[in-house]
């Protein structure tokens, strides 16, 4: 007999088809089939696809669970891990930012960040916060898009970096863009980890400069 049918298991069947097969193919019909029912038996248990979807972010904040001793080490464990979590389900970059989630498993995330911002002045606390999620969610969306246009092109950073080497040359050249030039021929080239946790930091030290005062 197959198990009864709850918010939760609609939900993980929503985030199994989105994780094979992105946002494009969730839908309450296709949900549905996966569970073996019939789409308006869905409707005893979420309100429609918009519900569905804030509860499938929410089900992807339970990965989200910032740790560490002091404010700097866990907003850096929130973005470590909101980037984690995007990069298990892909779909989650497309569905970050805007109002702010209010489920149980965002709301304790939320909680055990601000708890570690307890020592700055209240109102310091929520832009800090949007600081670090800004930086996170520009920072992983540019990670997802280069991934997707690798398997939309077959062409890896490297190889499509190695197609439009002569073009650049011959642009560079020119003479118009000095600076891009020297920073593209002579700067070392980071992969998304690195180049991650770099403007992370940055971001962490220009917050550590603001709050020290």
């Amino acid at each position: 007999m197959p198990a009864p049918l709850s918010r939760e298991r609609i939900v993980r069947a929503a985030i199994q088809l989105a994780d094979a097969d992105g946002l494009d193919a969730v839908s309450l019909r296709k949900v549905a089939t996966a569970l073996d029912v019939r789409p308006m038996r869905l409707y005893g248990y979420i309100g429609g696809k918009e519900e569905l979807l804030d509860l499938m972010v929410d089900a992807a904040h339970a990965e989200i669970r910032p740790v560490g001793d002091g404010w700097r080490e866990v907003l850096r464990s929130l973005a470590e891990t909101t980037r984690q979590a995007a990069h298990e389900h892909e779909w989650l970059a497309d569905l970050l930012g805007g109002r702010p989630q209010l489920g149980p498993h965002a709301l304790a995330t939320g909680e055990a960040v601000v708890a570690a911002l307890d020592d700055l002045d209240v109102d310091a606390i929520m832009p800090v916060v949007a600081a670090v999620n800004a930086y996170v969610i520009g920072a992983v969306r540019r990670e997802i898009a280069e991934r997707r246009a690798e398997r939309a092109t077959g062409m890896d950073e490297k190889r499509w970096q190695a197609s439009l080497g002569p073009y650049l040359e011959r642009t560079f050249a020119t003479g118009r863009f000095p600076a891009l030039a020297t920073v593209v021929r002579d700067a070392a080239h980071l992969d998304a980890d690195h180049t991650f946790r770099i403007g992370l930091d940055c971001v962490l030290d220009g917050i550590e400069a603001r709050i020290s005062r």
